[in-house]
């Protein structure tokens, strides 16, 4: 079939597989997924999102899931938006009181599940008009701290580059940054670059291209949401840069591995995921061109799964959704044909993004 490239050994992208893992998750999780119930948004993103990716998005029934995302949003009833609190989305029914205790306070709505659902919402094309975006937006701000980072929920938590991302993600899917001080979550994200030239979760940590939220993609894309840099930055005068660009793409170049893949800093063995996160800081600094991409695609290949998605590492046993994703993901950085194209900072496809 013509989307159908082969590797140097003859292996191919198996589509129809992948969309029957995909289609088999949607239905039902198996019980190892049981101890992430209180990610289920997040696990919803990969697979419609991987289904989105595939081209096998009218495998979804919209109208069902729009109904079950929007049943998530925080309350929207006599909201007073002096009260610290943030009224996005639970990751799920156990962090969701009800109605009547949000009210009084119990309101656990999460930046990261908010990314989700409106990165899911954007997916099925739904009319954001029926949002409450304005309060979400607004609401938001109330997760910023004075040095520009953002914790993901109100009542208290860790503060680094993933919940930046995600707030940037979030006001460019709105259409709305009245709920981000850019200025301060831009000086934010240049302390966290280290003197490597990748990214850190927080100030004076190691870089990181994956790992824990992809430190340095997080840092880099919410960057380019907020207009700080430009498409094809390497084609541009560097001087001008909010980050060091050249020692930036030095420690991203150096992340590909011996044997194809990408690791998510040094002395890490290479892992499906960072071929998105290290390939997506390439592809928005325009220097995807540098990178190997028949050794990264035959290292995607030995870590595809006979049962459709893709493992953690080569030659391991069953697939996880996680994996899965960055993988369809990947490729389509690589371009394989039959995949809909990304738009990198979002984690969403570029059709999905001008939808609505």
């Amino acid at each position: 079939m013509e989307f159908l490239r082969s590797g140097g050994d003859g292996r191919h992208f198996e589509r129809e597989k992948h969309i029957c893992y995909l289609h088999m998750m949607l239905d039902m999780l198996p019980s190892e997924y049981e101890s992430q119930e209180i990610n289920r948004l997040t696990l919803a993103y990969f697979v419609i999102c991987g289904l989105d990716v595939v081209g096998a998005l009218d495998l979804v029934d919209k109208d069902q899931v729009a109904r079950w995302i929007m049943s998530f949003q925080a309350c929207s009833d006599k909201v007073d938006l002096d009260n610290g609190q943030f009224y996005g989305f639970h990751g799920s029914r156990t962090s969701q009181y009800p109605l009547e205790q949000q009210v009084l306070g119990r309101n656990a709505s999460h930046l990261a599940s908010t990314y989700c659902a409106l990165a899911i919402l954007k997916i099925i094309r739904y009319d954001f008009s029926s949002l409450s975006s304005e309060l979400i937006s607004l609401s938001m701000k109330n997760l910023q701290q004075s040095d520009g980072s953002f914790m993901p929920i109100h009542i208290g938590a860790e503060t680094d580059l993933r919940f930046v991302y995600c707030a940037a993600a979030v006001c460019s899917m709105l259409n709305d940054w009245r709920g981000l001080d850019k200025e301060k979550a831009k000086e934010y994200i240049v302390k966290c670059q280290s003197y490597d030239g990748g990214f850190g979760l927080v100030p004076g940590s190691e870089s990181h291209g994956s790992g824990t939220g992809g430190a340095t993609y997080c840092a880099v894309a919410a960057l380019k949401l907020m207009g700080y840099i430009e498409a094809y930055h390497t084609s541009n005068s560097l001087s001008s840069s909010v980050v060091n660009i050249p020692l930036l793409l030095e420690w991203t170049l150096q992340r590909q591995a011996i044997d194809g893949g990408f690791q998510g800093r040094a002395n890490k063995a290479s892992d499906t995921c960072y071929a998105f996160w290290v390939c997506g800081v390439l592809k928005i600094l325009g220097a995807d061109n540098f990178l190997d991409r028949d050794a990264l695609r035959s290292f995607l290949f030995s870590c595809q799964s006979k049962y459709g998605g893709f493992t953690k590492f080569p030659r391991t046993s069953l697939p996880d959704l996680y994996h899965s994703y960055y993988g369809f993901a990947a490729f389509s950085l690589l371009e394989e044909p039959g995949l809909n194209q990304l738009h990198v900072e979002l984690g969403i496809t570029a059709l999905s993004d001008t939808a609505i």
